[in-house]
Order: structure tokens, then sequence, then C-alpha cells
């Protein structure tokens, strides 16, 4: 994962818990799920948006019999 080891994401972890504080980092970890929720499913609605204009598009391009 991005070229991190066990040794690398430990010191990370524990340089986060000296900065926030250990009862921050559970505080922190749902507000950046959240975020990535929200963000994928913003990512969702556009492409979902972007299929439909595509498809009416497509219906007024055809002649109508």
């Amino acid at each position: 994962m991005f070229g991190l080891g066990l040794p690398e994401m430990g010191i990370i972890a524990v340089v986060a818990i000296l900065i926030f504080g250990p009862k921050k980092i559970p505080e922190l970890g749902n507000a950046l799920g959240k975020t990535l929720r929200s963000f994928k499913d913003g990512i969702t609605q556009s492409d979902d948006e972007a299929v439909d204009q595509e498809k009416n598009k497509e219906e007024e391009g055809q002649p109508k019999v």
C-alpha cells in the first residue's frame, strides 16, 4: 500500500496519537469516513446523471415512427 510497510505505518500512528490525542482519533476517523462516503456518493450521482444525459441525447436523435 503506497510502498509503506508496517514500521512506517506504526510511526505514522504514533505521531497521529501524539498530535491529536487518543480520544480525538476515533472522531477524526469517523469524519474521514463520512467525507469519503459523501464523495463517493457524489461521484456515483454524477455518473448516473451523465448516463441519463446520454440516453436523452440518443432518444432525441432518433426519428420518431
